[in-house]
C-alpha cells in the first residue's frame, strides 16, 4: 500500500471533520483576501480629492467590518485547529490500533529478528508523524494553495501586467520542490530508523538493567546508549541541513518578485498609470502571494517527514500474517480427545535448510510424552507445530483424526495449554496473570487452580495477596514462584491438550518437588507432550521420542531405551546420571 493511500485510507472516516475543517479554511482565506481590500477602500477614499474628511460614517463602517472579519477569524481559527486535530489523532489512533492487531496476526518467525523496541517505534514514533500530516500540512497546503489563487485573481484585477511580473519566481520555487522532495524523504526515513534503533537499544537495556549490573556493563552499554543518541542526532541534523537549505532558497526566490513590483510598480505609479491606493494594495496583496509559497515549502517538508513514517508503517503493514486457516476451516466446538498423529512431516524455517525431516510419531489421547535430544535438536520446533505457531513444510498432523488446518487457528489453540521454561508474566496484579487464559472463571476455580499449583500459600503472604502488582516480567517473584503461577494459569485455562518445557529446570530442590507436584495433578486426564532436557523427570513417560539429526532416533519407554546398548538416550542418561546422581 502507497504512503499516500495508507493515510487517506483512514481519513476517510473523519470526513465530517475534514469538510468542516476545509470550509473554515476557505472562509479565512476570504477574510484574509478582505482585510487588504478594506484597507485599499480607505487609502483610496482619504486620497480622493473630492472627499469630505470630516465625515467619519465611512471609516466607522470599514472598522466594524475589519472588527467583524477578525472576531469571525478567531472563532473560525479555533474551529479548524481543532476538528483538523480531531481527524489527525482520530486517524493516528485507528492506524496504530489496526497496526497492534496487524502485528498479533504476524508469525513466530517475524519476530525471530526483530528488536521489540523498534517494532514500538513504528507503532508511536513513525504513526505520530500522521497528525502532522493530516492535522497541519494538508490544511497548510489547502490553505496557501487557494490563497494563492485569491491573491492572485485580486492582483490581475488591480494590475495584469504587473501580476504577471510578479510570478516570474513561482515556477522556479514549484520546481525546486520536487527536486527538494528527491533528497529529503530518504533523509527523514533514515532518521526514523535511527530513532527506532534507539528505541531498541533502549528498551533492550532497560529489560536487561540487571545483567547490566551484574556484569557492571554500565559504562560499556552507556556508551553504546550516546552512539545511538549521536546517530540520531546527525540524522536529525542532517535532514534539518536539507531544510536550511531550501528555505532560504525558496525566500530569496520569492524576494525576487518584491523587486520586481517595486521597479516596475514605481514606475507605473510615477507616470501616473497606477494610483497610489493600487500600488499600496498591490505590495499589501504581494505578502499575501509570496508567503503561501514560503509556507508551501515548509508544508512540504511536513509531508516529506509523514510520508516517511508511513513508508515504514506500509512495510510493516505489508509483512504476511502467519499461517491462515484454510478454506473450510472449522472451529473446535467441543473438547478434543487429543491424539496426534504426525505422518512424515518435515518442517524448514528457511526454504531449502530443513530443521525436522520425516517425522512419523502417534501421540495417543491422554498419554505422556517426553521429546529429549542434544540441544538445538528441533524438540521446541516440533512442539511448536502443534498450536501452528508454524505451518509444516511436509506431511501432515492430525489431531483425532482430522488434519489440523481443519481447525481455525483460534479455537486449536485454545485446546493447548503451555507452560515454558522462561515464564512470561505481565505487569499487573497476580489476579490479572492468572485470568490472562481464561477471564471468566470465577473466584473459587481461580484459588483452586493456585491450591492445586501449591501457588496459593506463597500469593497470600504477598503484601495485597491476588491484588499484588508483581512489576514486569513478574521481576518481583523467585524463578519456583514464577514457574507454580505458570502452572496455575495452565491449570485454571484447563486445556486437554498441555505442552511442558522442562518447568523445574533453574529451582532448588524443594521448589522443584512443589512444582513436580503441580505438574503432576495439571497432567492428569490430558495429553502431555514434555521437552525434556533432565532426563530423571520423564523416566515414567508413556513415551520417550528422541530426536537427532532433524529426525526420530529412538522411541520407547524409559526402561526400554535404557537397554539399547549403543542408544542415544542410554549414552545421555549415563552422563546425567555421572553428574548429578539418580537411582536407575
Amino acid at each position: 500500500m502507497k504512503p499516500f493511500q495508507l493515510i487517506f485510507n483512514y481519513a476517510r472516516r473523519y470526513t465530517s471533520s475534514l469538510v468542516v475543517t476545509a470550509l473554515s479554511m476557505l472562509v479565512l482565506v476570504g477574510i484574509q483576501l478582505l482585510i487588504p481590500w478594506i484597507i485599499t477602500l480607505l487609502i483610496a477614499r482619504i486620497t480622493d480629492p473630492g472627499t469630505n474628511l470630516a465625515n467619519y460614517n465611512y471609516v466607522t463602517t470599514l472598522t466594524l467590518i475589519v472588527l467583524a472579519a477578525y472576531v469571525a477569524r478567531a472563532g473560525l481559527t479555533f474551529v479548524r485547529s481543532y476538528l483538523a486535530h480531531v481527524a489527525g489523532w482520530g486517524v493516528v489512533a485507528d492506524v496504530r490500533e489496526y497496526i497492534y492487531e496487524h502485528m498479533q496476526r504476524l508469525s513466530l518467525r517475524f519476530y525471530e529478528d526483530k528488536q521489540v523496541g523498534n517494532l514500538m517505534s513504528n507503532v508511536i514514533n513513525d504513526t505520530d508523524l500522521f497528525e502532522q500530516f493530516i492535522a497541519h500540512a494538508i490544511p497548510d497546503v489547502v490553505v496557501n494553495i487557494v490563497t494563492l489563487i485569491g491573491v492572485t485573481t485580486v492582483l490581475f484585477f488591480l494590475n495584469w501586467k504587473l501580476t504577471l511580473l510578479s510570478l516570474i519566481p513561482i515556477p522556479l520555487v514549484f520546481l525546486s520542490l520536487q527536486v527538494y522532495a528527491k533528497y529529503v524523504r530518504p533523509a527523514f526515513r533514515h532518521r526514523q530508523k535511527v530513532l527506532g534503533d534507539l528505541n531498541a537499544l533502549l528498551n533492550d537495556n532497560l529489560s536487561g538493567i540487571r545483567e547490566i549490573k551484574a556484569f557492571t556493563r554500565e559504562a560499556e552499554e552507556a556508551s553504546r546508549v550516546h552512539v545511538g543518541i549521536e546517530n540520531y542526532r546527525r540524522s536529525q541534523l542532517s535532514a534539518l541541513k536539507l531544510m536550511a537549505t531550501f528555505q532560504p532558497f525558496v525566500e530569496f526566490t520569492s524576494s525576487l518578485g518584491t523587486l520586481v513590483v517595486i521597479y516596475f510598480g514605481g514606475r507605473l505609479a510615477l507616470l501616473g498609470s497606477l494610483s497610489v491606493a493600487s500600488l499600496v494594495a498591490f505590495f499589501l496583496y504581494l505578502q499575501s502571494l509570496y508567503a503561501p509559497v514560503q509556507n508551501l515549502s515548509a508544508a512540504w517538508e511536513a509531508i516529506q517527514g509523514s510520508l516517511a513514517g508511513a513508508d515504514r508503517v506500509a512495510d510493516l503493514i505489508a509483512e504476511p500474517h502467519e499461517p491462515q486457516n484454510r478454506h473450510g476451516a472449522e472451529p473446535v466446538t467441543s473438547r478434543v480427545g487429543g491424539e496426534f498423529v504426525f505422518n512424515d512431516v518435515s518442517f524448514a524455517y528457511t526454504p531449502g535448510v530443513p530443521v525436522l525431516e520425516n517425522i512419523s510419531l502417534t501421540i495417543p489421547a491422554k498419554s505422556v510424552v517426553a521429546l529429549v535430544g542434544p540441544t538445538g535438536v528441533g524438540k521446541t520446533t516440533l512442539v511448536s507445530l502443534i498450536p501452528r505457531f508454524y505451518d509444516i513444510s511436509g506431511g501432515s498432523i492430525t489431531l483425532d483424526g482430522h488434519d489440523l488446518r481443519d481447525f481455525t487457528l483460534e479455537s486449536l489453540r485454545k485446546q493447548v495449554s503451555i507452560v515454558l521454561q522462561d515464564v512470561f508474566l505481565f505487569y499487573g496484579t497476580v489476579r490479572e496473570n492468572l485470568l490472562f487464559g481464561r477471564p471468566d472463571a470465577g473466584e473459587a476455580e481461580l484459588v483452586a487452580a493456585a491450591r492445586a499449583a501449591n501457588a496459593h500459600e506463597f500469593i497470600m503472604d504477598l503484601s495485597e495477596g491476588y491484588e499484588t502488582r508483581i512489576g514486569e516480567r513478574g521481576v518481583k517473584l523467585s524463578g519456583g514462584q514464577k514457574q507454580r503461577l505458570s502452572i496455575a494459569r495452565a491449570i485454571l485455562k484447563d486445556a486437554p491438550i498441555l505442552i511442558l518445557d522442562e518447568a523445574t529446570s533453574s529451582v532448588d530442590t524443594g521448589t522443584e518437588l512443589l512444582i513436580q507436584q503441580a505438574l503432576e495433578r495439571l497432567m492428569q486426564g490430558r495429553t502431555t507432550i514434555i521437552i525434556a532436557h533432565r532426563l530423571s523427570t520423564v523416566r515414567n513417560a508413556d513415551q520417550i521420542v528422541v530426536l537427532e539429526d532433524k529426525s526420530i532416533r529412538e522411541m520407547g519407554t524409559h526402561d526400554q531405551l535404557i537397554q539399547l546398548q549403543d542408544g542415544l538416550y542410554r549414552k545421555l542418561y549415563s552422563v546425567q546420571r555421572d553428574l548429578e546422581p539418580v537411582t536407575p
